[in-house]
């Protein structure tokens, strides 16, 4: 089997000869430890990540330019990468990067996505945060008429016809969607978490009219790609879960957001797209039940340190396509605890179907690399004898 016939097979909880052999990503960081402690440097890392930034892994669609490592892929036995369908799915334009302050050690700026923000040089931490580009009705139309059109011509690229030809012709997973593609996500950034939690009750129509701006967005250029290319899944990116619960109640996701869900996933699933994944971490139990009745069929990457057991969801939810869910901390310790992470959590999950071992998030620091090759040989030895 090839790589993407075996993603089909495993996602429609049928057999195959093995589990795809996929992960999240990886911190910039941990390749740079990677290398210092032996992994062979043929390829070198695409993009010059910093220390924490995301080096993407199979699992985590890929386009033109984005952080890969061919390394970790080839040395940790990895498939191909998930390919993601180049067309711009977010603003098109966006914003004219700027710089407005700057030190030793951090830039005040103003980055692509129209956020301002003070940001460390290293990036091994997280900006502290100024403003963003939607604070009211006035910015929000602006916004959606000069940057979140579906007909700006830029958002294909000028070489459309080949890329559709070299994407239908590849035998590794092709996706669409992705970060930031969802309805509290781009949201999240256009807003800001703190205006949006706050806007869910004190500027309902503004979130309603933005999210249901994106919902048309993406409905529009979903139909549009997906006449042309054939796609095996669709992503949406939340992270809207913190590791106590959802940032939003089970209520207002069925007020807000459940009509844009039905809305692109009916899209989807016309060109005969089956396979929808949210990307949501921290503890998203109450709202499973809202993600499938918006048509999503799966889910990642189920963090364990948020109470996220992937073997007590799958008792609850037989149907819910699951990967991840393999608790990283567990991966900077000794083999014997890995070897009890992996026992505890892959045979059963293995057993049942419609599941893709991998890590719960990225892969940290502090993973040592023949931790990490130990960790996806055990892994191997499981799939092919599940």
């Amino acid at each position: 089997m090839n790589d993407k016939e075996r993603f089909h097979a495993v996602m429609n909880f049928e057999p195959c000869d093995r589990v795809p052999y996929w992960e999240q990503g990886f911190w910039g960081g941990t390749v740079d430890r990677w290398y210092a402690e032996g992994m062979p440097r043929r390829h070198d890392v695409q993009g010059d990540p910093e220390y924490g930034d995301t080096v993407r892994g199979p699992a985590t669609p890929i386009a033109p330019g984005d952080r890969i490592c061919h390394d970790v892929r080839d040395n940790a036995l990895l498939d191909k990468p998930s390919l993601r369908v180049p067309v711009e799915l977010y603003l098109c334009p966006v914003f004219e990067e700027e710089v407005y302050e700057e030190t030793d050690d951090q830039a005040t700026l103003r980055d692509a996505l129209g956020i301002v923000k003070q940001t460390p040089k290293a990036r091994n931490s997280i900006p502290h945060f100024l403003s963003w580009p939607i604070e009211d009705r006035d910015d929000f139309e602006r916004l959606a008429a000069e940057r979140l059109n579906p007909d700006t011509l830029d958002r294909f690229p000028a070489d459309w016809n080949a890329q559709v030809e070299m994407l239908n012709a590849y035998d590794g997973v092709v996706a669409i969607g992705g970060h930031p593609c969802g309805f509290f996500g781009a949201p999240r950034y256009l807003m800001g978490e703190v205006a949006l939690l706050i806007g869910f009750l004190d500027k309902p129509e503004l979130v309603r009219a933005i999210i249901d701006h994106l919902a048309d967005l993406w409905a529009t250029l979903y139909d549009r790609i997906l006449s042309q290319v054939k796609v095996d899944c669709v992503h949406i990116w939340e992270d809207m879960s913190f590791k106590n619960g959802p940032l939003i109640s089970p209520a207002l996701f069925r007020e807000f957001m459940l009509p844009a869900y039905r809305k692109v996933t009916d899209v989807v699933r016309s060109h005969d797209v089956d396979t929808i994944l949210v990307d949501t971490d921290g503890d998203c139990r109450q709202l499973i039940p809202l993600f499938l009745e918006g048509g999503v069929t799966g889910i990642y990457p189920f963090e364990v340190q948020a109470g996220m057991d992937i073997a007590q969801i799958r008792e609850s939810y037989p149907d819910l396509q699951i990967l991840g869910g393999i608790d990283k901390k567990e991966l900077a310790t000794t083999r014997e605890r890995i070897d009890a992470e992996l026992d505890k959590r892959i045979p059963p999950m293995l057993a049942k179907g419609g599941y893709i071992p991998m890590a719960d998030h990225q892969i940290p620091p502090d993973v040592p690399w023949e931790n990490y090759l130990y960790y996806r040989k055990r892994i191997a030895e499981m799939a092919i004898a599940g």
